[in-house]
């Protein structure tokens, strides 16, 4: 495999956490070439420039067209507000570039299928940023399931839960915009809760749901008299019915206040049940009908080497792994799908799904109906 060209847009928070993750990753797996951080993107161009230096690219510019262009460039990282996702991973797969991008996919489920399509044709391979699905509590969860840890799997329930919307008086941003971010904690927070019911229990098939708007609107600035309207939901229910029979309810709020990062769910079977919460990111708890009544109860299963690859990161357990360590395990899963040429995880297809799933829950909570996704 040879090394590969990074082309970086974007330097916020996820920016950062790619540009950490493709710099880590060699170190960490030592089964890849060392990517080359080559051109980073951001607006205005001293910014680039500084952020260019600060994660060691060999070059900046404001220009996202010219970063794609770049002939030393083969992979481009999309980490920038939704309403662009579209237009630059179109770009970047005509140019017959490898793009890694954030969720959600785009604005609508439309431009969605659409970038899907060209995928489909493309050279390029595609990854989208569902960086809580390489957790290797999760992937653990999932061989329980799968070996029949828990007996037959009867139901799914979650949440995920933060409070950055929760203060009435936090000022208007373009996440309030459906032109500018496309749906509100949907979009944000509960794909990210659907891709893991995906991952556990497999593709849903239909639902029924309701949404709020917690503050219909937001002050324009600090202390301003100006307010601006509040487009998109603050809150997200919905009961799931999975294709293979199961039932679900899953819950997404982003004005819940003191949660931080609480991505939880539970998978129920018939003999037993699976818990999990991303605030405690390290460890998985497992019930089992097994044994004397008197000595059941559920217990903590703790990440260690023998969840892989946590021991890539640390060699013993209790050690805990991090939210970034999650995108290089992310970054490795792509650049070695790029070098055995097989579709990543989650490509643009698998999380197509993701996204018409979150779309259907704004359609049937609008609509007061069922949907049915296919």
């Amino acid at each position: 495999m040879k090394s590969l060209g990074i082309g970086l847009i974007g330097t916020g928070f996820m920016g950062k956490c790619h540009a950490l993750a493709y710099g880590s990753v060699k170190a960490v797996f030592g089964d890849v070439p060392a990517p080359r951080l080559e051109v980073l993107c951001d607006v205005p161009a001293d910014k680039a420039a500084g952020f260019a230096d600060q994660f060691g690219f060999a070059r900046s510019t404001s220009d996202w067209r010219e970063l794609i262009a770049d002939p030393k460039v083969d992979i481009v990282c999309i980490t920038t507000p939704n309403k662009v996702h579209k237009d630059m991973a179109l770009a970047a797969l005509a140019a017959g570039k490898h793009v890694h991008l954030e969720k959600p996919m785009a604005l609508t489920l439309e431009d969605a299928r659409t970038m899907r399509s060209l995928a489909d044709k493309s050279l390029g391979k595609t990854i989208v940023g569902y960086n809580y699905l390489h957790n290797p509590a999760i992937a653990h969860a999932r061989g329980l399931i799968a070996e029949g840890a828990i007996g037959r799997i009867v139901h799914f329930r979650g949440m995920v839960d933060e409070d950055y919307q929760a203060d009435p008086d936090l000022t208007w941003t373009w996440r309030a915009t459906r032109a500018d971010a496309g749906l509100g904690t949907l979009g944000d927070l509960g794909c990210h809760l659907v891709s893991l019911a995906a991952a556990l229990v497999g593709p849903v098939e239909s639902l029924v749901a309701e949404t709020r708007t917690v503050h219909a609107t937001r002050p324009v600035g600090e202390g301003s008299g100006e307010h601006r309207p509040v487009e998109n939901e603050d809150i997200a229910s919905a009961l799931l019915t999975f294709e293979n029979g199961v039932h679900g309810v899953i819950s997404t709020s982003r004005s819940a206040w003191g949660r931080k990062s609480y991505i939880a769910f539970e998978v129920h079977g018939t003999e037993g049940m699976i818990t999990f919460d991303q605030e405690r990111m390290n460890e998985l708890r497992l019930y089992q009908n097994r044994g004397p009544m008197a000595e059941q109860g559920f217990k903590t299963l703790l990440s260690g080497p023998e969840h892989p690859p946590y021991g890539h990161f640390v060699p013993a357990p209790g050690h805990q792994l991090g939210f970034n360590d999650l995108k290089v395990i992310e970054v490795h899963e792509f650049l070695r799908a790029i070098c055995e040429d097989r579709p990543a995880v989650p490509s643009f297809r698998e999380a197509l799904h993701f996204e018409a799933v979150i779309h259907a829950i704004a359609e049937a909570a609008a609509e007061e109906k069922r949907v049915f996704l296919k």
